[in-house]
């Protein structure tokens, strides 16, 4: 079997990005392929379908051996592309991307917008370059790059949805509807995050599910003046605040259910630990006022806090009218939106039931109380990668980065990460991308830094040729 030469790999690639790929690039730029959340007209304005277009031709203007590339059209479902490269080998890749893009925002530079495709120094601006239009590029510059070298390869495929910015609502059926063509992978490709400098290639080990709902609690049918009724009736917000200490410590904020908790491993904390040392003094960057202390501050505990353990959240309320329209009246009830981000690998519909459970039995007083879970997404854990992947990356990242990989740990919640976990439980799967400080994903001058999307390209060639079963 052939070796892969990284030398050649890298002028190769460099040579494909700079000549056909990012001329592509700049052309989606300047689409404005609103996400549906953000555009109620997306099918009569036909952005997404000029974004999907856009990427087909350039896709078929590849010398790709192996290649078919089909648009899969639901009725009232944005469109799913898929793009399919028979392998000349046993195994099967799936990269993932997305072509739908946030709003405009305001604030851009001078000379710069967001349909505009500016290339400045070593960065192309405009929405969409970073968030996510690059990946779909990226990944099948990667394979063409194997097939330059006649290197062995299996088969890859890439879904590409156009929903991705709107939570990807329409997947699920599209996995469904395109089950026996996306095969069953036995390495998933995500290229859609980014890590904290562009020195090294940053692998996302997790990212937290989340749920969230109302805590409803009612005492009373009608208001009742608080001179009568206070002291006597209970209060609907402080029979809310104890049944929230079912969950919270209310002196420290710990979370109580150990059924909410990961075990954190010692490789978890080591890494962790590594990511505070770089972090440095960015983990105090919090706009608390004069005075106001953390609930944690040690680097690495703030770290493991704020991305693999579970926190609570209170985003909102009803029944509790403003300060200038309050009266002395004893409220008929207390109507609290609750968020809970659970840790990953931890089943989020499960935790959902039980926090119903827990905040609904045996309710204080007798309360109405009623504590429903509407939002629930499920975090995601990555499995460990193979040692010949690994070993393989390790090589690349050592050649086109000079550094080893990172991992990195991310608080938030990407509900396609679970979703195609939960479709391909015994995938492998490699989270990374071109993403980092400056990017300004979603905000004004968003940018790609076109030296990572190359090196991004590079790596995952290394991958997928050591994806082979």
């Amino acid at each position: 079997m052939s070796k892969l030469n990284l030398s050649q790999l890298s002028e190769f690639v460099d040579q494909w990005w700079d000549d056909s790929a990012l001329p592509s690039l700049c052309e989606f730029v300047e689409i404005p392929a609103l996400s549906p959340s953000f555009d109620s007209d997306w099918e009569a304005n036909g952005y997404l379908d000029a974004a999907v277009n856009t990427f087909v031709a350039w896709v078929r203007s590849l010398p790709l051996k192996g290649l078919t590339v089909s648009v899969h059209r639901l009725k009232n479902r944005s469109p799913v592309l898929l793009v399919r490269i028979e392998g000349d080998a046993d195994g099967e890749v799936l990269f993932y991307s997305h072509l739908d893009k946030q709003p405009e925002a305001e604030g851009w530079s001078e000379g710069k917008g967001p349909w505009k495709a500016v290339i400045e120094d070593e960065w192309l601006f405009g929405r969409g370059s970073v968030d996510d239009g690059y990946g779909g590029y990226a990944g099948v510059l990667s394979v063409l790059a194997l097939q330059d070298q006649g290197i062995p390869h299996p088969t890859c495929r890439f879904l590409i949805e156009t929903g991705e910015e709107s939570g990807s609502p329409d997947l699920e059926f599209y996995l469904d509807e395109m089950k026996s063509d996306l095969g069953t992978p036995d390495l998933v490709i995500v290229l859609d995050v980014g890590g904290m400098d562009y020195d090294r290639l940053w692998i996302t080990q997790s990212l937290r599910g989340i749920v969230a709902g109302t805590l409803s609690v009612k005492v009373s049918s009608v208001g009742v003046h608080s001179g009568h009724g206070s002291g006597v009736m209970p209060s609907s917000f402080r029979l809310a605040r104890q049944l929230l200490s079912r969950i919270e410590d209310q002196n420290t904020g710990e979370i109580l259910p150990e059924w909410l908790h990961l075990e954190i491993t010692d490789k978890m904390k080591k890494e962790c630990a590594q990511i505070a040392e770089m972090a440095g003094d960015s983990l105090d960057d919090f706009p608390l006022l004069d005075g106001v202390q953390k609930q944690v501050d040690d680097p690495q505990d703030i770290v493991m806090t704020m991305n693999l353990r579970p926190s609570l959240s209170i985003i909102g309320a009803d029944g509790i009218p403003s300060i200038q329209d309050a009266g002395n009246v004893l409220r008929t009830n207390t109507d609290l939106k609750v968020s809970i981000r659970t840790p990953p690998g931890i089943s989020a519909h499960e935790v959902a039931e039980k926090v119903q459970e827990l905040l609904e039995s045996d309710p204080p007083n007798g309360a109405h109380v009623d504590a429903r879970m509407t939002e629930v997404a499920d975090g995601f854990l990555s499995p460990e990668l193979p040692d010949k992947i690994s070993s393989s990356l390790e090589s690349a990242c050592q050649e086109f980065y000079g550094n080893s990989s990172r991992s990195l740990f991310i608080g938030g919640t990407i509900p396609v990460m679970a979703m195609l976990q939960s479709r391909y439980p015994d995938s492998k799967f490699l989270i990374t991308g071109a993403g980092g400080p400056g990017g300004n994903a979603h905000g004004p001058d968003e940018k790609l830094h076109l030296p990572t999307a190359k090196k991004v390209t590079k790596c995952m060639s290394a991958a997928v040729s050591a994806a082979i079963r």
